[in-house]
């Protein structure tokens, strides 16, 4: 597994609520480029989202806390995080649901 650049985190998160359908994957992509932040984010069967952020940590942890409020009309109920050890991205993008 290539390392992180110093000061870098990787975290895994798992949106739950109103999270499908509401420009929910849109947002986070916008507001993880704008970050500089690296990852991917997509809708899970059991109506979650799943998304990696990978970057400094203090934007992954302001990220993360953004995901909380969500888009507009989305209403999130809880955001699961947990550290992540695999692949990385060169940069932020869509990826298929699963």
């Amino acid at each position: 597994m290539p390392s992180l650049p110093a000061g870098w985190v990787a975290k895994r998160c798992l949106v739950s609520g109103k999270v499908q359908g509401v420009w929910f994957r849109a947002w986070t992509i916008e507001q993880a480029q704008a970050r500089g932040l690296r990852g991917w984010v997509r809708n899970l069967a059991d109506g979650s989202v799943e998304a990696l952020f990978a970057g400094p940590q203090a934007k992954v942890e302001d990220m993360i806390a953004a995901c909380h409020q969500g888009p507009p009309a989305a209403r999130v109920v809880e955001v699961g995080v947990e550290d992540f050890a695999g692949d990385i991205p060169d940069s932020f993008a869509k990826r298929s649901g699963s």
